[in-house]
């Protein structure tokens, strides 16, 4: 089953070019797996039907989000799929499986206040301060993911023109715009290093490495207590907020969809349902029948 479950990794980072944090996933998740089937590696892939992943999954409703069945049923069912046209399998017995239905969550967002607090909140000159306030306006204006932002050079960055080159999900490329606000930060950084080489990375760490994404969960940790929210704030709320605001100002929901780089408009559509929220507070303060 490991062995499998390895010769499928390396099929996912060498033919499929997945990133290393979905790569991460993937492996993680179907070692859980394995190690709940049967803690000492002997269980063989015969064994695999359909209730040993319901009993996986019933195992697994005790602790975990429905989302986080979801993506682990998701990652056993590729790797069968994957040991099926091997013809390692004779079929796949998570095809059986159905995925539990999942929790309907708006994404949490900043208010305008609240994300202008945000960004604003780094005001020293060093190097340090500049680059982090550099990290939340391109966040903010660009609607990045944090690994798309941790990979970037500063070759993918065209301040004339207001652009960056931005390398998504399963090595898409895509062109986002850049705000005044996140190229006077970028520009500031930037000449604080020194004007560094294009091959250069775009961000730096204390060490003068590349950042990573944990070092991005700290800066906005380090810089969110100027915010009143009691809700958890993370780097991805950033993109959530930049979506959110797009829309409510009238953004075309395709056009929000290729600037987040969602493969599937239907990722995108959850943002619709917190405009219909923004839409119903308004009707209610503005509509005669609705104040009565």
């Amino acid at each position: 089953m490991k062995r499998a479950i390895e010769q499928f990794c390396s099929y996912l980072e060498n033919e499929r070019n997945v990133s290393q944090h979905t790569l991460a996933a993937y492996r993680s998740d179907l070692h859980q797996f394995a190690l709940f089937l049967d803690p000492h590696g002997t269980f063989s892939l015969a064994e695999v039907n359909h209730l040993a992943i319901r009993r996986y999954l019933a195992h697994l409703h005790k602790g975990h989000a429905k989302s986080s069945i979801g993506r682990k049923l998701s990652a056993i069912r590729a790797l069968f799929r994957y040991l099926l046209r091997e013809g390692q399998v004779e079929k796949n017995p998570a095809e059986l499986v159905s995925t539990p239905k999942k929790e309907k969550r708006l994404p949490f967002h900043l208010n305008i206040d609240q994300v202008e607090a945000l960004v604003e909140a780094p005001r020293g000159a060093d190097v340090l301060s500049l680059r982090d306030r550099a990290v939340l306006e391109t966040l903010y204006s660009c609607g990045l993911r944090v690994s798309e932002l941790t990979g970037m050079n500063v070759g993918d960055l065209d301040l004339p023109g207001a652009l960056v080159r931005v390398l998504g999900k399963g090595g898409k490329e895509r062109i986002v715009p850049v705000g005044s606000c996140a190229r006077e930060a970028l520009t500031a950084y930037l000449e604080e290093r020194g004007n560094p080489q294009p091959s250069e990375p775009l961000i730096l760490n204390a060490r003068g490495g590349r950042l990573t994404r944990r070092s991005v969960a700290r800066i906005v940790d380090a810089h969110m207590l100027l915010i009143a929210t009691m809700r958890k704030v993370s780097p991805h709320t950033l993109r959530h907020t930049f979506a959110t605001h797009l829309l409510e100002g009238g953004a075309d929901l395709r056009a929000i969809q290729e600037l987040l780089g969602h493969a599937s408009l239907s990722t995108t559509q959850k943002y619709t349902h917190v405009s219909i929220d923004k839409l119903m507070e308004v009707y209610d303060k503005a509509h005669p029948k609705a104040r009565s």
